[in-house]
């Protein structure tokens, strides 16, 4: 498998962070990650200083002072993108916007398309999305992003799309993070299956690819021998949490003998909570060794209580923040704000049992501001 596509540029950004902090494990919920060069995906324009897709967009800005109306389109209702809701509410107090939150309640891109349409009708001035359906998306949001400035946050779209920049996790790198976990858990090898809602959204692709290098110890790994570990299954359900505890009962059964030597792991928020139950209904919770994406409260008590190994969390706040801060600016002309590279990755952080309660009064703190 290629290497998932993504430019990892170094930009230097004076940002106004909700929530301060550095990208230590115990530390507070941090600000945006500037990211190292790489070799990866490139914009049109990078490498004579632009931003690639910035020039898309040929709207009108509004004037510098008036208050402006965006969007936020998220992939799914989970409460992860409930966080996201917060960052939103707080920029656009701070940068004088009103924002048009949109959770589609069955995650599919067909919602996600209808959704924008609306706002478009509406006249909102600018969207930041997170793709479903990244690649049979890109179309309709290349067209979307000619009439309004298009951020995607989350999950980028394809190489060469219009969009003006990507807000969110290194997702690669988070994937690699949880693969350290499955070492961890299982330090002389062992068999691991994945669990994810759909292999056609991009931060899905990167998290598994990210999984797959760090076991194997090497690029590009395809599985199933990773060295020491071997790769059973990558088991999608749809967004279904229901589906996703269903498989993971059908995986039970089918390692039984050698439970203790499997390591399960979950690449979408809904997946550990959905891991642990199966776990607990087959009386294998803290055998069967779980690691997890995402911070749902389920997957935290989990790992207080030694029946999650540990979880890779992003930070859905700073990705509604910023994705506003952008959109109001660039409503308004101000294209400065787009990164260099057009891509703006936010410290993902590993959380386990040395620092799980931190990080959970940390999360009640943040629900509630």
């Amino acid at each position: 498998m290629r290497r998932p596509f993504f430019a990892l540029v170094i930009v230097s950004l004076a940002l106004t962070v909700a929530v301060p902090g550095c990208s230590q494990d115990n530390a507070p919920i941090a600000g945006p990650k500037q990211a190292k060069p790489q070799a990866g995906r490139q914009n049109a324009d990078a490498e004579q200083g632009g931003t690639g897709t910035v020039k898309e967009y040929s709207g009108n800005a509004v004037a510098a002072g008036e208050r402006v109306s965006v969007a936020f389109v998220s992939n799914n209702p989970f409460e992860f993108w409930a966080i996201a809701r917060r960052g939103t509410e707080r920029a656009a107090k701070e940068f004088n916007a009103d924002v048009e939150f949109h959770m589609p309640p069955n995650g599919t891109p067909s919602e996600q398309r209808q959704i924008i349409e609306d706002l478009l009708v509406k006249g909102v001035k600018g969207i930041a999305i997170s793709p479903n359906d990244a690649a049979n998306q890109a179309s309709f949001l290349n067209e979307v992003a000619g009439q309004v400035p298009l951020i995607t946050q989350d999950s980028d779209l394809p190489e060469g799309s219009k969009r003006l920049c990507y807000i969110g996790t290194n997702n690669y790198e988070a994937g690699k993070a949880a693969g350290k976990l499955v070492k961890q858990a299982l330090p002389n090898g062992g068999k691991v299956v994945i669990f994810v809602g759909k292999l056609d959204v991009q931060n899905a692709v990167e998290r598994r690819q990210g999984v797959l290098d760090e076991l194997a110890g090497h690029e590009e790994a395809e599985g199933p021998d990773l060295g020491k570990y071997r790769l059973l299954d990558t088991m999608t359900d749809d967004a279904s949490q229901e589906k996703c505890k269903a498989n993971v009962e059908d995986t039970l059964v089918k390692n039984a003998a050698d439970v203790e030597g499997l390591c399960l792991v979950g690449l979408w928020a809904y997946n550990p909570p959905a891991m642990l139950a199966a776990a607990k209904g087959a009386d294998l919770a803290g055998k069967v060794k779980l690691v997890g994406f995402d911070e749902d409260e389920e997957t935290l008590q989990g790992i207080q209580d030694g029946q999650i190994v540990g979880t890779v969390v992003q930070q859905p706040f700073e990705f509604g923040y910023q994705a506003v801060r952008l959109l109001a600016a660039l409503a308004r002309g101000d294209r400065s704000v787009v990164p260099l590279g057009g891509i703006m990755f936010i410290d993902h952080r590993v959380i386990t049992p040395d620092n799980v309660e931190a990080f959970t009064a940390e999360l009640r703190k943040l629900k509630g501001s």
